[in-house]
């Protein structure tokens, strides 16, 4: 019987070790599997690669990782916004390295990696600091410059619902990179709101299919939602604003 349930979110980050590379879906709060992240904080391991499209918010989550130097390298799109002053001062002090990717090609290095594409040419980049030292390449006229997929040791993702097997819905645009960083892992690991029977999925809202998938740990719902919707802003800190829901907002 295939059941790829694991208890808790301490058995779901088990076993990632010391410089592991370890993407983390996510685009801001939306998507971001914080309590897989809270998880790896207090497992332990360090000396890490983070694959993400920003580089942190707040002190929760991703940015709560790199407070307690345990990533040694970064490689995002968005570094540095209003509340990223964890990754701003390490960065400052010498203690963290960036690989600046921008976002489109940040998603297809990804998803080439895990559809098996050596490198493609794009012209993203092109011309700037960016593209300095790769191979160019002029197509139909225009320049693109060359770049090579992104592959993981682990994935953490956060999504809505999933049955044993690891099929995976999302909701709306907190899917985000959690699909092609699936698919470029050599475990992939989800958090869910619920775990469901199977059969109860329509196969025609499987976003990642359970073979991209190894370990599902359900979380409960996100304090931000009330029945899947969305009832409310949250702060830093992840609980809703007083002024941005409704009585069912927790």
């Amino acid at each position: 019987m295939i059941d790829k349930t694991v208890a808790d979110v301490a058995t779901a980050v088990a076993g990632i070790p010391d410089g592991a590379t370890v993407m983390i879906g996510g685009f801001g709060r939306a998507g971001q599997p914080v309590e897989l992240i809270d998880a790896l904080i207090e497992q332990g391991a360090g000396d890490l690669t983070i694959v993400n499209n920003n580089a942190g918010n707040g002190d929760v989550g991703l940015a709560a990782l790199l407070a307690r130097k345990r990533v040694r390298k970064i490689i995002c799109s968005f570094p540095r916004q209003v509340d990223s002053w964890v990754f701003d001062g390490l960065y400052r002090a010498g203690e963290i390295e960036l690989e600046l990717v921008p976002q489109g090609n940040l998603a297809e290095r990804i998803r080439a990696a895990g559809a098996g594409i050596g490198a493609f040419f794009t012209p993203t980049g092109v011309g700037t600091q960016l593209a300095e030292g790769k191979e160019h390449r002029t197509i139909d006229g225009r320049e693109y410059a060359l770049e090579y997929p992104i592959r993981a040791d682990f994935a953490l993702i956060g999504a809505l619902k999933a049955d044993r097997w690891g099929n995976v819905v999302y909701r709306e645009t907190a899917r985000n990179f959690g699909p092609v960083m699936a698919s470029a892992a050599t475990t992939t690991i989800v958090q869910v709101d619920e775990i469901v029977p199977l059969g109860s999925i329509d196969p025609e809202t499987v976003i990642t299919p359970g073979i991209f998938v190894d370990r599902v740990v359900a979380v409960g719902e996100r304090r931000w939602l009330d029945g899947g919707a969305f009832v409310g802003g949250v702060d830093l800190e992840g609980e809703p604003l007083q002024d941005a829901g409704t009585e069912g907002t927790r």
